[in-house]
Parts: C-alpha cells; structure tokens; sequence
C-alpha cells in the first residue's frame, strides 16, 4: 500500500484516467469497464461523471495499487498520466537503486553501435519508457525528442549515447525502476536479437553497476537469447530452485528426474510446504505466497487464505522456542496490513537435506539443516534470521553436586559461528537473535522494530502505511 504522501496524487491520477475511461463508455458499459480496470461498479450518480466518481470514492486505499496496476496493464499506451502512474506504483515496490553517476557513466561506456544496427527495435524501447513527444514543429521541422534522436542517433550519428539518456531524461529524470527497464531493455533479445551483442553490450554496462553495487546478471532465457536483469552484487548467485519450508521434521524426499533436479515431496502435504512458483527479482512478498496458498489450498477468499496461511507457518515453529514464535508474530503485527506488500517470512526452511540419519552421519554433518527464518527480498537477496538458544553455545549436563543444568562449551559455540560463516560465504546474510532478546514481548518489540527499519533501508525495501493487523 502507498505510504500517506502518495496517497493524495496516486488517488487524484487514478480518477483522472477513470473519468477519461468513463468519457469512453457509453452509460450502459460503464460499469463493465470501470471492472475492468479494478475499480467497483459505481452506486450513485445520474452522469457518467457522477457514477465515476461514486466509484472511485468506494475504492479503498488499500486497493488502490492493484486498481492502479490494473489500470496499466489495460492501457494500450502510455500518456503522461499513466507514466506518472507507472512511477508511483513502482515507487510503492523494491527496485534496486541507481545512482545517477552510475546512470551517467553507464550512458558513457555504451558505444551506441549494437543499438544503431538495431535502431527500429531500440527506438520502440524508448518509445515504450519515455515521451519522446511528436509533431512538435518549427518552420516544418520536426522538434520532438524522438525525432531529435532519429536525426543525431541514426541518420546522422553525431551524439553519443550519453545525449541520447540525456534528451529522453534518462539520467535525471526517470524513476530507478524506469531506468533498470531501460538497462534491461537495451540488452533483451526484443532489442538486439543477436546473443553476441548482448554480452558486448552487458559487458559495456556491468562495470559501471558494479561500482554502484548492482550487476546485470543472467537470470535465464526466452526463445532461445540470453536473459539480464539488474541485481544487487551481494546477492547469491542465481535464484532459487527449490523451496521447502514450514516443516517441524526432516521432509521425506526424492529425485524424481535428478538430470533436471526435480524434487518430490512424499512426506505428507500438511507437514511441509513447497512454493513451486517462480521466483522473480522481487524475491517472495506475502501477496506471493497467499496467492499461492489460497490457489494450492483451494480457498475460497483472500481472507481465509492469510488466516490459514498465518496459521500454518506458525504451527511449524518449535513449540520449545517461544522467542522464536515471538520472533514470528511480531514480525506481522508490526507491518500489519502492510506485509501483504513486504517479504514473506518464511518459516523452517530446509537448506541441507541428507538421506541419512544422524547415526549414520554424525551430529556435526548434519548442522545448520534448516534456517529458523528466511526473508527472500527483491533483488536478489537472501535474508536468514537464527534465534540462538542454549544449544548454540553451550551443552546440558549432570553432576552429582549440581544436578542437571546447561554449562557454556566452547566447541558449541565454534560450530554454530562456523555455520554462520558458510552460509554467508554461500550468499546469505545472516542476523542472529540471542534467545534473551526475545523473552518480553515489549523489548521484543522496540528491538524487532528498529532491526526491520534498518533492515529494509538497507536493502531499498519500501515499508507501505500499514493500517490494520493480520488475523
């Protein structure tokens, strides 16, 4: 959901693209196409001015976003108003963040010749991002952006690319998403189908990102080319495959087809959860995982699917952990309603899994097992959150003086850092929570809270208004 200074001017760009749509229909068809781009049917009015607006005032502000993605993905072009729209929207999401030396000097170190042979393809990119504007005449000339570009890019190619990022407000004017997209676009095959050119032109672009901490990554194909998507530099190498959480015990698995690494689940489904959907650069939101809950569950709403969804994740918690399980809740009663928009905190997460027992391994192969938390957050990062017990740095023992009680062992403790140390070199973050943090609920909370602000800023994570707490 949109913090509270957007609200105003995403709700006012909302009803002007609604009235236009109103203007379009006939009285009859009004309501039909104000569905259709995710705004209620109207209640009240006789004109279709008066019935739009009756609409938009039903719409609440925590469907505003959706009505407004709605509306983009109905628009056949992009005027100014739905550019707007476009930018408050992806303002409201979590994009990687690129600096404007780096949008700059990312102009500079592309040569321009891929696109020029290119250029149709590379100009409907522009096109498809930026006003390039037309007919704008002056003494029978043309002075639009666009075919400024055509006559200094193409015909006669005297600028560099850095005036071409320039005239369209690459550099200084455009949102981060809108200039990833156009990073993006340049080095997609719809741009330049050619693989070759694509890796000169991400080898072109990809020092620049780097010193800003993002790369151009290879995050996959389509039809055949190579596909690039821009990603922060600590974040682990490709995405993941497989996602298995939500379980109290060791999942029975197998290799279905171990050529291209399919796992079946034979363990029973109410004992862990398996999310088989893609997972993009945006990593997994909680709207992620509910939609796929209430699909896979077959829900009848929205509602039941967070309430069971809720519920499922945290029964798989130990129930001898209560700062784990206060670890859990907080987490969503301090986002509330806005957690529909944040990372999912995922639960017991399964990263080593050994046909083996224990016995037959030994204690020390088969640590570190599951993660208590992680978070998959957008660009690319791995998040895990451990709540640290006495079993992470000591043993319980009896002696005849003192009965049984937990003594500090050094070996212990050296394990679990170790641990530590090999998911981080693996790509992970690691955050790791003393039990004591997280024995009051009050402290829990200011303690829980600041750790999230500081967390998301680090990782450009935008926290929405939140209005409500999840059931």
């Amino acid at each position: 959901m949109p913090d509270a200074d957007t609200l105003p001017e995403l709700r006012d760009i909302v009803g002007r693209i609604a009235h236009q749509i109103g203007q379009a229909a006939t009285r009859k068809t009004l309501d039909d196409a104000l569905l259709r781009v995710g705004l209620p049917a109207s209640t009240a009015g006789d004109t279709k001015a008066e019935r739009t607006d009756s609409s938009l005032a039903a719409l609440a502000d925590d469907r505003l976003i959706e009505a407004a993605r709605t509306m983009l993905a109905a628009s056949d072009g992009l005027d100014a108003d739905r550019r707007t729209l476009q930018d408050l929207v992806w303002a409201t999401e979590n994009h990687p963040r690129i600096p404007k030396r780096a949008r700059r000097e990312i102009a500079r170190a592309l040569t321009g010749s891929e696109l020029n042979d290119y250029y149709p393809r590379f100009r409907a990119l522009l096109g498809s991002l930026f006003d390039l504007g037309g007919g704008v005449l002056w003494g029978g000339r043309d002075l639009s952006v666009g075919a400024r570009i055509d006559r200094h890019f193409q015909f006669n190619p005297d600028w560099t690319m850095e005036e071409v990022f320039d005239a369209v407000g690459a550099i200084d004017g455009s949102s981060d998403r809108r200039f990833g997209l156009l990073v993006q676009g340049i080095t997609s095959s719809g741009t330049v189908p050619d693989e070759d050119a694509q890796r000169r032109l991400v080898a072109q672009m990809n020092p620049p990102l780097t010193a800003a901490g993002l790369e151009l990554r290879e995050t996959g194909t389509a039809d055949g080319y190579p596909v690039f998507e821009v990603v922060a530099t600590r974040s682990r190498k490709g995405r993941p495959k497989n996602l298995i959480f939500a379980s109290s015990r060791k999942p029975d698995l197998r290799l279905s087809d171990a050529i291209d690494n399919e796992i079946e689940i034979l363990s029973d489904p109410a004992e862990v959860l398996v999310y088989d959907r893609p997972i993009t650069a945006d990593g997994v939101l909680w709207r992620d995982l509910q939609a796929w809950f209430k699909e896979t569950h077959r829900l009848g709403s929205d509602q039941d699917a967070k309430t069971q969804l809720y519920r499922r994740l945290r029964q798989s918690l130990p129930e001898n952990s209560p700062p784990q399980r206060l670890l859990f809740d907080l987490y969503y009663e301090i986002h509330g309603a806005a957690v529909h928009y944040l990372p999912a905190l995922l639960p017991e997460v399964w990263l080593y899994w050994d046909p083996q027992t224990v016995k037959m391994r030994g204690p020390a192969a088969l640590l570190q097992l599951r993660m208590d938390f992680l978070l998959l957050v957008p660009g690319g990062g791995r998040i895990v959150l451990e709540v640290d017990g006495r079993n992470h740095y000591a043993v319980e023992r009896r002696t005849a003086q003192t009965g049984q009680q937990w003594i500090a062992d050094p070996p212990t403790y050296a394990r679990t850092m170790a641990g530590s140390r090999k998911l981080t070199l693996a790509g992970y973050e690691v955050h790791r929570f003393g039990a004591h943090e997280l024995l009051d609920r009050r402290q829990g909370r200011v303690t829980l809270t600041a750790f999230f602000a500081d967390l998301f800023h680090r990782h450009h994570v935008i926290t929405p208004l939140s209005r409500a707490t999840p059931s």
